[in-house]
């Protein structure tokens, strides 16, 4: 049973500035897949950022620029920096790993506000 736990989570102002981390229970570079996802109130599920074992990083395009993922495989640790935060990206952020031969696992969630 593989296990993801974040933190990192919590109230910014806008323009502010949070990383997010997502320690997972077993080597990250076994994962074809891992990333971060976010969901506010009343919405679904969106991606925010991911990144392969084959190197390949993809980002929601309003996040492009202000946020960077990053991991560190000796730690299997995964990372979100969320620069100059935005009111709309408040939302449960959630830590996500994908292997092909078992499929998706998911963190608690942690929260995210961004507000004056």
């Amino acid at each position: 049973q593989v296990q993801l736990v974040e933190s990192g989570g919590g109230l910014v102002q806008p323009g502010g500035s949070l990383r997010l981390s997502c320690e997972a229970s077993r080597s990250i570079i076994s994962f074809n897949r891992m990333g971060w996802y976010r969901q506010a109130p009343g919405k679904e599920r969106e991606l925010v950022a991911t990144f392969t074992t084959a190197g390949t990083t993809n980002y929601k395009a309003s996040v492009k620029g202000r946020f960077t993922i990053s991991a560190d495989n000796a730690k299997n640790m995964v990372y979100l920096q969320m620069n100059s935060l935005k009111r709309e990206d408040t939302a449960a952020y959630y830590c996500n790993a994908y292997s092909g031969l078992t499929g998706d696992y998911w963190g608690q969630g942690t929260q995210v506000t961004v507000s004056s």
